[in-house]
């Protein structure tokens, strides 16, 4: 039976190589790229969309 072959994970800030085992900072490398994503999230980088409006939506009495 052939060796199954793992994929390369990577930090998703500086897209170095991840230690094998364990990691007090998955999915990021260190605490640097932890703190960075935090940051941006903060800054409003990231955003999760808001789905439209549908026609029968209306706002809610005030």
């Amino acid at each position: 039976m052939e060796p199954v072959s793992k994929k390369i994970k990577r930090c998703p800030i500086c897209r170095k190589d991840l230690p094998e085992g364990t990691n007090p900072f998955r999915p990021f490398c260190s605490e640097r790229c932890k703190t960075i994503d935090l940051g941006s999230w903060l800054d409003g980088k990231y955003r999760v969309p808001d789905p439209e409006p549908t026609e029968d939506w209306a706002p809610p009495p005030a």
